[in-house]
Order: structure tokens, then C-alpha cells, then sequence
């Protein structure tokens, strides 16, 4: 699926909660769901989920660039954010939901326009009954390490 046949928006409460993270994350990435809007705001989109790992690409751009003319780092944040958090997404059951509790980010390399397609990959380490945590990298075409993260998220079980 190309960039401009991806649609935004938001699923409603009661999908999300009806189906497990890893079905949910896959409809997404074919398209049969739409992207979260802050998927547009920021150029990113998933490209690859299976339970325990997930993919985003993106493309920093000139609308990304901080005062001193290079990408914002926040771009880096949340691209990891996402693979990151979403890695451990596809772990949820039916009715679970997470939220982050913390993510640590390491800026390697600096982005421009120039840079390209970026693609960031988070795994799962740990998956426990009320945290998960996983790690990840962001790196450019080539190859090269742009940045790397660890997150631990908070898991909370079905309502009821």
C-alpha cells in the first residue's frame, strides 16, 4: 500500500477493545482500518507487525526541521514511539489496553531532507502481567544507526 492510499482516523472504543492488539495493528497496516491521525501529522506509517514487533517507516522532510536546520529529534521520538509502543500492542488481548510509562531515546545521527526513508523496528523484551517493555533502533536506508530507544509501558486488563 502506497502513501496516498492510506486513510486516517480514529477506530471507536469498542473496536479497539474487541479484537487483540496483533489483529488490530495488521488491519492497519493493509489498510483495512485507517492510520491515527498523528501518523499523517508526522509522515509515518507501519509496514510490518507480527506479535512481538512492529515497523514504521517514514520520511523526514523540511516541515520537520528545528531552528538549526536539521530534523527535529522529537521526529526520531516518535517514530520509536510508535514501533515501540505498538510492538507491545501486538501482544494485547481482546480488551486490554497500555499506555507508556517511560521511553529513553539516543540520538546517534542527525536527519535532514537528505536522509531518506527512515525505518524504525520495535521488539518486544519482556512481557509480564502489568508491564512490557521493548526496544528498538532507527536507522536510514543504508543501514546506519540514527537513534535507538527503550520504553516500558503499563498493560491494563479488560474492564469488568
Amino acid at each position: 500500500m502506497s502513501a496516498n492510499d492510506i486513510t486516517y482516523g480514529v477506530v471507536s472504543r469498542e473496536e479497539l477493545l474487541s479484537q487483540d492488539g496483533l489483529t488490530l495493528l495488521s488491519r492497519m497496516a493493509k489498510g483495512d482500518l485507517p492510520a491515527p491521525p498523528i501518523a499523517e501529522l508526522m509522515g509515518i506509517r507501519i509496514t510490518e507487525v507480527e506479535r512481538g514487533r512492529c515497523v514504521f517507516t517514514g520520511l523526514p522532510e523540511f516541515r520537520h526541521y528545528n531552528p538549526s536546520s536539521q530534523v527535529h529529534g522529537g521526529f526520531a521520538l516518535a517514530i520509536l514511539d510508535s514501533a515501540l509502543g505498538c510492538a507491545i500492542h501486538t501482544t494485547l488481548a481482546a480488551g486490554e489496553t497500555y499506555t507508556t510509562l517511560e521511553i529513553k531515546v539516543n540520538m546517534v545521527r542527525g536527519m535532514t531532507e537528505q536522509t531518506g526513508e527512515v525505518r524504525a523496528e520495535g521488539n518486544v523484551l519482556h512481557r509480564g502481567r502489568t508491564t512490557a517493555t521493548s526496544d528498538g533502533k532507527l536507522t536510514d536506508a543504508d543501514g546506519r544507526l540514527l537513534a535507538h530507544a527503550v520504553t516500558t509501558c503499563m498493560i491494563f486488563p479488560p474492564a469488568g
